[in-house]
């Protein structure tokens, strides 16, 4: 099913109370540097540090009460396992995640914290999608997927409604990995043009997209951008993109550190690197978007305090 702008909006009345409204900012220094004017969607403000509230929120709530107690698994690099962790705790049944060993110590903290049992796996070697299908037929609980999911990305599109609830933006930057939090702004804002930012040497959207079919990411490829590092694009969100992503941009580490240090300086927001790609892309990419109403997703902000005292360094 390819969900639409009403299921965006149905999901918005579904996630009141769990999900909470973010701000949008401005800030004259960011204007000046990149020519636009720029409103930043602070979700690292969100419950949970992240976006992904939003649509966990919205795919556990559209589970039956009787589904629902059975439980749930989702498998992460750490926001999605923090918002299914959280949502979880509020609806009190239980939550099994599955998480990359080598994921942020912060992440996984924040996820046990939240009563989640933490399964951890070999990103490399092993398949989070097995160990997750595994455990969902073993425990009867329902599988709530990070981004492949028409109410996941229903749920995420709400981050684009409230800004169009505001403003009317010429342009949107929305990080992009699975595809679940760009094509659903993407739903929600059927009159802007679409920009999505992915890691540099992990451009499977481009790639994707040029090609016409899903392209897959090679093992082993890091970025520090932990949370836009998945093998492939979903099914569901490549459909969407097909027809709605104008172009895609990549950024580097670096960009993305100098990017995390400007939000600190100027916006005062502490961002993850994942958080602070678009921002990276805005500042430091071949984006000119001079004269344009520009939105951009600041995805996140769980980011532990090494990476973090890198970024200020930069």
């Amino acid at each position: 099913m390819i969900p639409t702008i009403d299921d965006v909006k149905a999901a918005a009345e579904r996630i009141k109370g769990i999900a909470v409204r973010t701000p949008l900012i401005r800030n004259d220094a960011l204007d000046a540097q990149t020519g636009a004017k720029v409103w930043v969607k602070a979700e690292n403000l969100q419950r949970g540090g992240a976006f992904k509230m939003r649509g966990a929120a919205n795919a556990i709530g559209a589970l039956s009460p009787e589904v629902r107690a059975r439980g749930v698994i989702a498998f992460s690099s750490g926001n999605h396992a923090i918002a299914v962790a959280t949502v979880s705790r509020l609806y009190g049944i239980p939550a099994t995640i599955v998480m990359p060993a080598d994921s942020p110590q912060i992440k996984l903290e924040i996820t046990r914290a939240n009563g989640a049992e933490v399964v951890t796996y070999d990103r490399i070697n092993e398949s989070r999608e097995k160990i997750g299908a595994r455990l969902s037929a073993e425990r009867g609980a329902s599988l709530i997927k990070p981004f492949d999911d028409p109410f996941v990305i229903a749920g995420q599109g709400t981050a684009g409604l409230e800004i169009v609830e505001e403003i009317t933006p010429d342009v949107v930057l929305v990080p992009a990995s699975g595809g679940g939090l760009s094509t659903g702004v993407a739903l929600a804002l059927p009159n802007a043009r679409v920009i999505a930012v992915e890691p540099m040497g992990h451009d499977d959207i481009a790639r994707s997209l040029a090609a016409g079919a899903i392209q897959r990411n090679a093992p082993g490829i890091r970025s520090i951008c932990d949370g836009l590092l998945t093998d492939q694009m979903g099914d569901i969100p490549f459909a969407i993109a097909r027809e709605r992503f104008e172009r895609v941009v990549a950024v580097s580490d670096d960009q993305v550190l100098r990017a995390m240090k400007f939000a600190f300086r100027n916006l005062k927001l502490v961002l993850e690197p994942s958080g602070a790609a678009t921002l990276a892309a805005l500042l430091e990419g071949e984006l000119d978007l001079k004269g344009q109403t520009v939105a951009i997703i600041a995805s996140g902000g769980n980011v532990d305090a090494e990476t973090f005292a890198r970024a200020l360094a930069a």
